[in-house]
């Protein structure tokens, strides 16, 4: 079942979804920012990640093709643990999705390893709430660094706290299997993010354990990330504007590529409840195709979805013409 949205400015409680809308009432204060503190943590952890990527690029030639299709599937799954999980379902309530459904998804979810559900969400409503200002985690007006990665090197913007807790999370807090993985968020980690992306290639098919770890955990994990994160730098960065000019986020089908379909993110920012993130279907975008599949097979339903004169009419409105030319 599918639901044609009618109007961009109907309320959050007349949608029937979260309130993912900006707040244009939001203020940044006065005054001095506050200094960076470094996560230092944090750094050196990254640091070690990425060096153990290029260590793991460096041993592909010497892998089983097994074990390679064996990353990319590891790549697709957790990737959608994201995409079609902690984003689309949760962050977003774009459609709505059963038990099997959602247990597969917060699986999916802990091999990601980029926060538990629960703390995704808050962070991903906060960022559409007040995108581009001091209450944004990522706000991509910082620079590309900071928006990519070095919002996760630094502490928080006071305002970054202060808005996430004012959060109405009470959807996310009534989900059992949500607060399952939050509770048992470390352990799932590192059974479902390294063990079990290294154990398979090393029992089923004896590739060593050094590309084993190497190549499906560690680089397949660095990947992943950075595809996700440029999410938050390149598409805020560059692309056209066809949707609404007014926002920093652009089209970026680069992006959308890496990130199985989150990089059309003028459109995702201006009809931010839409199941697709796009209005193009299946095109560069996988995890609609999943959607669509989890529908047919009656594991999924209620897929939100803007109408196309709504679409056309937002626009005229407010886009930046390069609609015209596409």
């Amino acid at each position: 079942m599918e639901k044609n949205l009618l109007n961009h400015e109907d309320s959050a409680g007349d949608r029937g979804v979260v309130d993912d809308l900006f707040d244009e009432t939001y203020r940044e204060k006065e005054g001095p920012k506050p200094p960076l503190r470094y996560v230092w943590r944090n750094i050196i952890l990254m640091s070690l990640l990425h060096l153990g990527a290029v260590f793991g690029l460096m041993l592909i030639p010497s892998a089983k093709i097994q074990t390679l299709a064996w990353a990319v599937l590891c790549f697709l799954l957790s990737a959608l643990g994201i995409t079609a999980g902690s984003h689309r379902l949760w962050s977003h309530r774009s459609y709505k999705a059963t038990l099997p459904l959602r247990i597969f998804l917060t699986i999916a979810n802990s091999m990601a390893f980029q926060n538990d559900i629960y703390e995704w969400v808050r962070d991903h409503r906060v960022h559409h709430k007040f995108s581009e200002t001091d209450a944004d985690p990522h706000n991509a007006t910082r620079g590309f660094f900071f928006s990519h990665i070095g919002w996760l090197l630094v502490r928080k913007h006071p305002d970054v706290i202060e808005k996430g807790q004012k959060l109405d999370l009470s959807d996310i807090k009534a989900d059992k299997v949500v607060m399952f993985q939050r509770r048992y968020y470390k352990p799932s980690v590192v059974l479902l993010c390294f063990t079990l992306p290294t154990v398979v290639p090393w029992y089923f098919w004896d590739e060593s354990i050094i590309i084993s770890f190497f190549i499906p955990a560690i680089l397949r994990y660095a990947v992943a990330l950075n595809a996700a994160w440029l999410v938050n730098s390149a598409a805020h960065m560059f692309g056209n504007r066809p949707y609404d000019q007014h926002i920093n986020p652009r089209e970026n089908p680069l992006v959308s590529l890496g990130a199985l379909g989150e990089g059309f993110h003028n459109y995702h920012h201006t009809f931010p409840y839409d199941y697709s993130t796009s209005e193009f279907g299946w095109r560069f975008n996988l995890t609609t195709a999943f959607i669509d599949l989890m529908c047919f097979l009656g594991l999924a339903s209620d897929r939100k979805k803007v109408s196309k004169e709504v679409i056309l009419a937002r626009k005229m409105r407010t886009g930046d013409g390069s609609h015209k030319s596409g």
